[in-house]
């Protein structure tokens, strides 16, 4: 991953050698969003139904993970001058781990609210610590950095798989519920935790006194941050209710299951399917392009009960929504200096959060009134659209790289 900012690159490696540390980076990301964040909504239908919850509650359960996860982001680049990184990274992993098992033990809202924002405090440092070190591992192998940064962030699909594959059982044991679900997704973001740091031994980013002192400009990026806020608005709009909107149209137990893993395979295959597309462009086409389809991917169970257009939307918008995020990073790492890679990464991280506390907020509360959640759907939607919009206008912010200067 990024060596620690402002140090040399590392020497290039064998494609293998690179590809098989970035699956064990990737279980990181699992952890940070896969099981800290998209679990939710698997065990939010029989949390909602047990606490009596409105629409509004159970969105801003998730917008209070969103604040904590702000939180991290903004502490990140002042503790990331500090620390070694993948120490950051796996110090966030464990305490996520910790804090998701917490979760089974609390009813009060209160509580389940204070113990939702510190679990995304602390993935925020397993996300950001990860993305910068992809962002270092990339250097390793430049031709194929595209890649290498989409096998990082596919490994969010991993634990979506691994919750959509393991909770619905659980949680049709009555002993276990939803408290046993929380425990269960400790228990896997342990053992995950431990796998990338074995996996990861060969990566450091030590800290250094200039990493602190590096600086990001936001104004050159201002469209490409616009688009990538109402990103965060429009996805986690989908990703927090998707399920409840599927149970409620009728479909069975079992479809829902295999939609949401579908959904996380198409997380993972994404670092194949879009790797060339944020090599190659320096400005946010690509941006534009994803969030155009994750629009319409959002779209499509506004068109009611058809169990295709179901698998069709989650297909899609599995194969897209986390290569937004490798776009962000990709538009980073094309056009600013190595040493402002930490802030530059903090910063789309920090308008991503924002947008995710803005986001299931007010899709409950839309859902709330008259039209339900498909009306909340539809307000993801137009906020995705706006959003590719906007991106299209970013243009690269440095000229490409001389001959012979990997981009």
């Amino acid at each position: 991953m990024t060596p620690a900012a402002g140090a040399t690159a590392a020497p290039a490696q064998p494609l293998r050698q690179v590809l098989l540390t970035a699956a064990s980076l990737s279980l990181a990301a699992a952890v940070a969003l896969g099981l800290a964040r998209f679990s939710y909504a698997l065990l939010l239908p029989p949390m909602r139904a047990d606490l009596a919850w409105s629409y509004f509650t159970a969105g801003a359960m998730n917008t209070a993970n969103a604040a904590g996860y702000l939180a991290g982001a903004l502490l990140a680049p002042r503790l990331l001058a500090r620390l070694d990184a993948r120490r950051f990274m796996l110090a966030g992993v464990a305490l996520s781990a910790g804090l998701l098992a917490l979760h089974g033990a609390a009813r009060a809202d209160a509580l389940l609210y204070a113990v939702r924002f510190a679990a995304g405090t602390a993935s925020a440092a397993g996300f950001v610590g990860g993305g910068l070190l992809a962002a270092r591992l990339a250097q390793r192998a430049p031709v194929h950095a595209g890649l290498v940064l989409g096998v990082y962030y596919g490994g969010v699909g991993l634990g979506i798989v691994a919750s959509a594959l393991g909770l619905p059982p659980l949680l049709e044991i009555p002993a276990a519920g939803w408290p046993g679900g929380w425990v269960a997704v400790g228990l896997l973001s342990a053992l995950f935790g431990l796998a990338a740091a074995r996996g990861t031994r060969s990566l450091t980013a030590p800290p250094t006194p200039g990493a602190s002192r590096a600086a990001f400009a936001w104004r050159p990026y201002a469209f490409g941050l616009a688009g990538y806020g109402l990103f965060g608005i429009g996805y986690i709009g989908y990703m927090t209710f998707v399920i409840t909107l599927l149970r409620e149209q009728g479909h069975a137990a079992g479809t829902v299951s295999a939609f949401y893993a579908l959904l996380g395979v198409g997380v993972v295959a994404s670092s194949w399917l879009w790797a060339g597309l944020l090599q190659r462009h320096r400005g946010g086409l690509p941006l534009a392009l994803l969030n155009a389809l994750l629009a319409l991917a959002t779209a499509l169970p506004l068109l009611g009960g058809p169990v295709a257009a179901a698998f069709a939307s989650g297909a899609l918008f599995g194969a897209v929504f986390l290569s937004v995020v490798a776009s962000t990073t990709a538009l980073v790492r094309h056009n600013a200096e190595p040493a402002a890679w930490p802030a530059g990464i903090a910063a789309f991280t920090i308008v991503f959060a924002a947008g995710q506390i803005v986001g299931p907020s007010v899709v409950g509360w839309v859902a709330d009134g008259p039209g339900g959640l498909e009306r909340g759907f539809a307000l993801s939607a137009v906020a995705l659209a706006l959003g590719a919009v906007l991106a299209a206008f970013q243009r690269p912010v440095t000229p490409p790289p001389r001959p012979g200067r990997p981009a």
